[in-house]
């Protein structure tokens, strides 16, 4: 299987990102709700200057027809799309829901990233988008490897 790397653009984006939510976790720690780390991240990207639309709606399709309404937590730059957790463990249908995400904007890379853990960097997921596979939205689901 072939998997798509993100561009350069992209990837520097997402270890923006990556550092801004290591900076909310270092502050806050693990323990917090959801919706009190969203908040908080996306104070830290103002702070960083970094563009994001939150709750952002997306419609999905079947066949060329609307079936439903998706909320993304975070699109960053247009390019990158953040789903944040606060839960005990992640189960499969949170990167599956990244995965839907990425096919509906037709982007390549996203971020699942879990708060509740002692090292940040432990709870962070990179789903890249294969192209090879289509629809069947496939991915790689790896820790970065530069976080810290």
């Amino acid at each position: 299987m072939m998997i798509r790397e993100p561009g350069q653009q992209v990837d520097a984006l997402a270890k923006a990102v990556i550092g801004a939510a290591i900076e909310v976790h270092r502050v806050l720690g693990p323990g917090s709700l959801e919706s009190v780390y969203e908040e908080a991240l996306t104070i830290e990207l103002k702070l960083r200057g970094i563009p994001f639309d939150r709750q952002k709606g997306i419609s999905v399709d079947y066949k060329g027809h609307a079936v439903g309404e998706g909320r993304l937590d975070l699109v960053v730059d247009g390019g990158l799309v953040v789903e944040l957790k606060a839960v005990e463990s992640l189960a499969p249908i949170h990167p599956a829901q990244v995965i839907s995400y990425l096919k509906a904007l037709s982007l390549p890379l996203g971020l699942l990233i879990k708060f509740n853990v002692p090292r940040l960097k432990d709870g962070i997921k990179r789903i890249v988008l294969s192209e090879t596979l289509g629809d069947l939205g496939i991915s790689a689901v790896q820790s970065p490897g530069g976080a810290k």
